[in-house]
Order: structure tokens, then C-alpha cells, then sequence
């Protein structure tokens, strides 16, 4: 039987990391720039962000915070008053030595003017917003504080691929002072919340919220909460999180406030985040072997017209097509108007149809002579590739219903995926043979996410992550099952976590 012609090559079961860069390169969403582990967003990739952006950042508003922005320098005397923070971000952070450049005397220039104390480019922001929020918090009236910062921050990653791990990347940052600890854990876990919502009901990515071991806490803080998701190759890729800090940035940058009765108090602070990292999250989500797939509720455009023009006819067929993209443009779904693309290029029409296909856009409706006569559009459903002639009024008046059924059926599809590659383990043989490929000179998918009891030391996690590349994601905060034993140390286990192999 002859393979069936893909889009995309490799497919993901041939190379899912090689699928995953073509995917990006067919969509145009990005590309890797000149300088070594930055990306270039491309607009199809960036509009994609914007909508990410603006839909987070609503709701961050709407739970009572506010946008500001904070230095991209941080002096690296900052970062040395949090030991642990330094010590988790060291090997990661760019650094400013030098001030100008000047002529080095043989036709190029070489740095001059080196810094009293060098600047670290901004890991992430902790240090040098909590030196600006001891000045700002003085009174128990001052509190909460409420920030959040969108931004780009720097991370010398050594091994890098667009969207998921890059030098240089996008994301948001809060930054929250609180009188009590109280207080502040219903700060980060409200705001884990926020992101699970937003996985769950605009990417149509189901997560497991739960919380980070020990070993894979934020360098710094006391608890670290995360959404975990399943991608397609069964990994899981940690998609957001929320940090509980304690007081220990608040003592490191001297947050103090008078409290009610009087007595000076060490406040207490979160941080969270999220970044394109989304992005490659969506991708592997949902995307096939033709390309890109998008939900509708964050796609940058939601239909591409394509009028089928042969000469004779052309002016009303065109006519025809501005008509509808007028139409659709004054509906709208999911708060935002409806986005139409109206191609005209100069192409052949499986050219231009399959570059929309690998592009994502959940409908893509062809209009010719034949429909034209009918006042129909030729309609093509990119989630399941449906095709079918509907009236074009029809069209119009349900397009809202039928972007929710795709939106529905990705949710729908990727909570299945992760059911079927989700496993209860109690022995260490299960988990061995959960974890090891049947053929290891095959690239099958294998594994997926392991619910173990766990009873370890951070010292027998990291020989697990070493001996089967697979390390605890989460322990999950809706666990009901309750003890149980531990498969590798035999000790009694409070909870199931989950295990997974992990981007």
C-alpha cells in the first residue's frame, strides 16, 4: 500500500523533533535569527502572541492587577542576596561588562569602558523589582501589591528550539507583596488557576495543576505550583507557574511595612509566569502531519477566503467573496471580531489551499462559478479536513457555532490523548517497562504520564531522572486516592505524583 502524502515531512511518528521545526517553518510563525539561540517571530507566530497577550492580560486585570515595567539590567549584586536564586540562575545569566565600544586599531572595534559592577540581562525579575518594592511598600496600607510586567527576558540556554527553549523569549511576570502568608498562597494558587483556565478554555490544552518537587522548586521560593500538559509524543511540557516566595526575597531586598498595631513586619510575595513557551505548547497539542492547527479562539485569522478565478466571471465572483468577508467581519467570537483573509494572489488554488492548511486557519472556503450560481462556498474544516458545499448565508449565520465545535473537538481530543497515555504504577518493573522503547533503534513513541506513590529523597529523584530520563512534573493538588507505597523505596507514600519524560 503506497504512504499517504503529508504536508509535512518528516511525519511525528518518523521524527517528532524534526516535524515540530517543519510545522513552524510551513506556518511561517518563526525562524532563528542570526544572533546564535534568539528566534525571529514571524507575524503569523507574533499575532498568535498578541492574542495569548491580550487574553491574559484581561484577566489579569480582572483579578485586580496592574501592568508596570522594570529594568531589563540587573546588577549582579542583586542577585547575590537570594543564595538560592543566584545559585539557580548562575550558569544561565548574560552579563554587561563594558559600557562603549571603540576602534581596536585594526579596522573593528573591541569594548571599552568596563562597568564598576557588571549587569546581569534580566533571568527573570525578582531582585531588581523587590529593591523597587522596599521603597514602595511602607504601611500595611500600601498592600496588596499587585504588578504584573510583560517583557522579554534573557537565558543562555545551550541547546535551543524555536518556542520552547530559546536564549532570549517572551513572557509575563507577576509580582505580588502581601501582608500575610495567608494572603499570598491565595494569591499563587488564584493565579495558577488563572492559567489552567486559560490552558484548558482558549488553547484547548488540558493540565494537571499541581505541585513542583523539592529539586525542581524555583531557585528561591518556598512552594513552586505548575500546570502540567501532555503533547502529542506523550512528554510533558510544564506550561506555566506560580511561585509562592515566602519572605525570602522580602528579607534579601528589605520589604518591610508597618503593620496595624504598629510593629514593623517582613512582608510576604509571589511571582508567576508564563511565556512563548505557550506557543510551542500549541503546536504540539494539536497540530497533524499537514501542518499547523489552530483553536479558534486564539488564531490569528479564523477564515481564508479563496475565490477560483479562470478570467471569464472573475469581477462577480470577486464581488461575491468581498460580500461574504463583510459579512463574517461583523461577527464576532470569543470577544474579539471576526478575522477574514480574502486571498487574491496570483497562485494555483491548491497552492494558496494548502499554504492555509499549514498555516492552521480553522476554515478555508474556495468560491467559484459553480458556487457562485448556488451562492455557496466550498468549505474545508482544518481540525477534522472535512469538506463539504454550504450555503453561504448559512455560513455566516453559524460561523460562531461551528468555530466552538473545532475550539470543542481540540479540548475533546487532546483529554483523550492524555487518558489513553496516562497509567497507575505500583511496581518498578511497571514503571521500567512504561519508560523503556520496545526498540530502541526505532524513534516509537513510548511512556506518557506515570501516577506513582512516591516516598523518595531529592538524591533517589535525581538518580530516577538519570537512569530513565524521566523526572516527578507535579504532584497533583486534586489527588483523592490518598496513601498508598512507594514502588522504589517501599516506604509509605502520602499521594500518587506524576512522572513523565519532559521538554
Amino acid at each position: 500500500m503506497a504512504k499517504q502524502k503529508t504536508a509535512i515531512s518528516p511525519t511525528r511518528v518518523e521524527d517528532y523533533p524534526e516535524w515540530y521545526q517543519q510545522v513552524i517553518k510551513a506556518a511561517d510563525m518563526a525562524e532563528n535569527s542570526p544572533v546564535r539561540g534568539c528566534m525571529v517571530i514571524k507575524p503569523w507566530g507574533y499575532e498568535l502572541w498578541e492574542n495569548i497577550q491580550r487574553v491574559l492580560d484581561d484577566a489579569f486585570k480582572a483579578t485586580g492587577h496592574h501592568n508596570a515595567y522594570f529594568p531589563l539590567f540587573i546588577p549582579k549584586s542583586y542577585l547575590e542576596r537570594e543564595a538560592k536564586h543566584v545559585e539557580g540562575f548562575a550558569k544561565e545569566c548574560a552579563v554587561v561588562t563594558h559600557h562603549r565600544l571603540e576602534d581596536d586599531g585594526k579596522g573593528g572595534l573591541k569594548p571599552a569602558g568596563e562597568l564598576e559592577e557588571p549587569l546581569v540581562v534580566r533571568p527573570t525579575s525578582e531582585t531588581i523589582i523587590g529593591e523597587v518594592y522596599s521603597k514602595w511598600v511602607q504601611s500595611y496600607r500600601d498592600l496588596p501589591l499587585l504588578i504584573n510586567q510583560w517583557a522579554n527576558v534573557v537565558r543562555w540556554e545551550m541547546r535551543t528550539r524555536l518556542f520552547l527553549r530559546t536564549a532570549e523569549f517572551l513572557w509575563q511576570e507577576g509580582h505580588t507583596v502581601h501582608a500575610s502568608s495567608e494572603e499570598a498562597m491565595e494569591e499563587t494558587r488564584k493565579m495558577l488557576d488563572v492559567y489552567a483556565d486559560f490552558a484548558e478554555n482558549w488553547m484547548a490544552m488540558p493540565v494537571i495543576k499541581g505541585e513542583k518537587t523539592e529539586g525542581e522548586r524555583f531557585p528561591g521560593a518556598n512552594h513552586t505550583y505548575c500546570i502540567e500538559a501532555m503533547m502529542q509524543d506523550r512528554k510533558a511540557l510544564q506550561a506555566g507557574t506560580s511561585h509562592f516566595l515566602g519572605q525570602n526575597f522580602a528579607k534579601g531586598f528589605n520589604i518591610q511595612f508597618q503593620s496595624e498595631s504598629g510593629d514593623r513586619e517582613y512582608a510576604w510575595t509571589t511571582s508567576w509566569g508564563v511565556s512563548t513557551r505557550l506557543i510551542g505548547g500549541l503546536i504540539m497539542t494539536h497540530s497533524d502531519d499537514d501542518g499547523l492547527v489552530l483553536p479558534p479562539r486564539l488564531a490569528p485569522s479564523h477564515i481564508a477566503i479563496l475565490p477560483v478565478l479562470r478570467g471569464e466571471g472573475d469581477a462577480e465572483v470577486l464581488a461575491f467573496c468581498e460580500k461574504l468577508k463583510a459579512e463574517l467581519e461583523s461577527k464576532a467570537f470569543a470577544g474579539r471580531v471576526i478575522r477574514v483573509e480574502l486571498d487574491k494572489r496570483d497562485l494555483r488554488g491548491g497552492e494558496k489551499r494548502w499554504g492555509w492548511v499549514k498555516k492552521g486557519i480553522p476554515f478555508i472556503a474556495e468560491v467559484g462559478p459553480k458556487d457562485l450560481a448556488k451562492e455557496s462556498v466550498f468549505l474545508q474544516r482544518r481540525d477534522t479536513g472535512e469538506k463539504a458545499a454550504v450555503k453561504a448565508t448559512e455560513f455566516v449565520e453559524t460561523i460562531g457555532e461551528r468555530l466552538q465545535e473545532i475550539q470543542d473537538n481540540l479540548l475533546s481530543r487532546a483529554k483523550a490523548h492524555r487518558e489513553e497515555n496516562t497509567r497507575k504504577i505500583d511496581t518498578k518493573e511497571e514503571f521500567e517497562a512504561f519508560f523503556t522503547a520496545k526498540n530502541k533503534n526505532k524513534p516509537e513513541i513510548h511512556g506518557g504520564f506515570a501516577l506513582c506513590h512516591w516516598a523518595g529523597t531529592a538524591e533517589e529523584e535525581d538518580r530516577i531522572a538519570k537512569d530513565y530520563k524521566v523526572t516527578i512534573r507535579c504532584i497533583p493538588l486534586d489527588d483523592t486516592e490518598g496513601p498508598g507505597t512507594c514502588p522504589f523505596t517501599g516506604k509509605e507514600s502520602p499521594q500518587r505524583v506524576v512522572f513523565a519524560k519532559a521538554y
